[in-house]
Parts: structure tokens; sequence; C-alpha cells
């Protein structure tokens, strides 16, 4: 696809908005609560995790991410939301599903794969286990990180599912983190972004209802577009935070983030946890922007990592392993006064660092995370 400038002053807002739609922007920008967790937001990443079907730990593979089984799973813990990624199929459905490419293997052992913006909706749907009894899917495959192809296996499976399914049959109270999914690798042109947008816009403002919802998307280009087309909801600009970089400089630094953030009046950033770590500094800068900050990462799956982080004012994380990380933030960052043992007795079951520690652990960090 070539590139055509995106000006994106000259993209009008959606007519169908809704007059009533709640500003949930507000809750980052002035600091009104939403969500079962007021001080920290905990998002199950593509629900009750994703998968990582080389893992030796079973939780990376007990529930087929991305569906509505693993999104119902992670509402039964106190999160505030689940991110989940969304695509459009050519005939502008839009449909939850990670990997750019989508893969299954014949009969004779030979492997195909689709992109999943060139299937139809009923192409997407045919892969994997069927919601119709009797029906038999094509078998799914998934391309690791290192190239190889294995079977897609989880402990307890679940058909692939559409964005609209997500808003009827998904627990109510959980909020969505909607990651506007694009590839990489591919310069879009505008025309193509601003109709891809439309077709999630047309199902969320017609869905949605009262549920918080929060889009974001490591597409420069797309989140400020999302941010012109809709005033109801709030954008976030993913980023790697510098660990890895791209031809696109606006992807490449917490810096660049914030810089787009503010040019474009989105209302905040999430960032690999390693590029916080790497440069703790930069939150402090963050918030001064008024910007809120949100993390994601492997990191975010020890508690510890994750209880640094709320000491240094990030807003919340996404994690993987939702039950455990849970239990631990309703320990380790409620107040002291909250917890009570047997007989009411109060205890601090959170660690204490002095001012001097803390500045030491910041100092610290950065030289670990590049080990």
């Amino acid at each position: 696809m070539a590139l055509t400038a995106v000006h994106v002053s000259d993209v009008p807002n959606l007519d169908q908005v809704p007059d009533k739609a709640p500003l949930y922007a507000t809750r980052f920008s002035q600091g009104i609560e939403i969500g079962r967790a007021s001080e920290f937001l905990v998002v199950g990443h593509r629900g009750n995790g994703m998968n990582l079907l080389q893992s030796a730990d079973r939780r990376m593979n007990a529930l087929k991410e991305n569906s509505i089984l693993s999104f119902n799973a992670a509402a039964n813990y106190p999160i505030d939301f689940i991110e989940f990624d969304v695509q459009v199929t050519k005939d502008d459905c839009p449909v939850i599903f990670h990997d750019d490419f989508i893969l299954t293997q014949h009969n004779n052992g030979t492997v195909y794969e689709r992109r999943i913006t060139e299937l139809s909706l009923a192409e997407f749907l045919s892969y994997g286990p069927q919601k119709e009894e009797g029906l038999t899917g094509k078998p799914l495959m998934r391309k690791t990180k290192d190239g190889k192809i294995v079977s897609w296996t989880v402990e307890t499976d679940d058909s692939a599912c559409t964005l609209k399914e997500a808003f009827e049959k998904v627990n109510p109270s959980i909020g969505f983190n909607i990651e506007l999914k694009f590839d990489d690798h591919i310069v879009y042109q505008q025309d193509y972004l601003i109709h891809a947008l439309k077709a999630v816009l047309h199902v969320v403002l017609e869905y949605a209802k009262g549920r918080p919802i929060i889009f974001s998307s490591f597409q420069p280009d797309a989140a400020l577009l999302v941010k012109k087309l809709q005033t109801c909801y709030p954008v976030f600009f993913l980023t790697n935070g510098g660990t890895e970089i791209y031809y696109d400089v606006r992807r490449n630094s917490l810096e660049e983030a914030t810089k787009l953030c503010l040019e474009g009046g989105l209302e905040g950033i999430v960032s690999e946890v390693k590029g916080i770590f790497r440069n703790p500094g930069v939150v402090n800068k963050i918030k001064e922007s008024k910007l809120s900050l949100l993390t994601y990462g492997k990191l975010n799956n020890v508690p510890e990592a994750v209880y640094m982080q709320h000491l240094m004012g990030i807003d919340g994380v996404i994690v993987d392993f939702v039950e455990q990380v849970t239990d631990a933030v309703c320990k380790l960052v409620k107040k002291p006064d909250e917890i009570l043992l047997e007989g009411e007795e109060k205890v601090q079951n959170r660690p204490q660092f002095s001012q001097r520690e803390l500045s030491f652990l910041l100092k610290l960090i950065p030289e670990l995370i590049q080990q």
C-alpha cells in the first residue's frame, strides 16, 4: 500500500456519535474513576492472558486467547478492562484476532496462511472450533517468533469471534481496551485507515452502551484518526518505548510518543514496561503533560514489578496472569488501613520504601533491564 499523507484536520467526525455517549476520556484527563480498581488499573491481556504455545507454564495455554471464553474468565477477577485486538475483514466486519495472518494445515501436511483483512467474515469464522454442532473447522496453526509452525492447542478452546459478539456476550461490567490492529510492515493509505476505523466505530457506537472503552494502536496515523473520528472515548498510543526501532520515528521513543499524543489530543500512552524501566525519569514528564500511562509486557506478570510501577505513578498494567496479579494488586496497592486480619487488626501488607531507597531502586532498575 502506497503512502498518502494523513491530514487529520481534514477528516470529518462521524455523524453517528450519540448525543449522550459517556465521555470516559474524563477519567483519564481529570481523575474521575471508572472500573472496579480505583487507584490502579489492571487490564487482562487478550482476555485472561495470551497464548504462548511453546511455554511450559500451563497458564499461557489454559484458555484460547481473544475469545469470549477468555474474556468472561478474566471478568471473574477484580479487573477494570480486557484488552483485545481488532482487525476488519474484507467485507467490513470487525473481528478479534491478534496475528496478521491465520494459518491452517491441509491433510497432506501443507501449511497455508491468509491475511485476516483479505478474508470474508465467513472464511474467518471457518477456522478453529465451530459454534454449530457437528461442524468441524479448519485446524489452527500458529507461527512462533522463531519461525516455527506449531499446532494452536490449548486446554480449553473456543471459537473465533467478532467485536459485535464481544459486546453482546461479555460481562457488561468489564471495560474494553480495543487495540486497532494494523500490520507493522505496511504503509497504509489514509482512505484505507478511515474505512477500517469507521467499520469498528459503527459497531462500538451501536453496541457499547454504558461499557467503558479505550482505543489504542501502534499505528500512529490510526491513533490520530480515531481520535478525530469520534469524541466519546479516550485514545492511547501504543509504543515499544524504544525497545525496538521502526522506520516511523514516532514509534521509536517515549518522547516521540508524548509528542504525538500532545499534538493529536490523545489521552495517554501504553508502553512496553521495559521502556519505562530503562528510562524511569520519563514517567514524570508524561504525567506533567497530563497524559495517562499504562504498560504491557512480560514483566507485568511479576507482582513486584507491578508494585514498583504503582510507586512510580503509572496508572495501570496489562497482564497475562490475571488471577495472580489482581490478587497481588489487591494486597499491595490497597491502603494499609483497608487491609485487615481477623479481629479487625490492622497490618502492614506491602513493602515500605523510604524516598532514598526508592530513588536507589529507580537508578538500579535501568541497569538490570539492560542485562
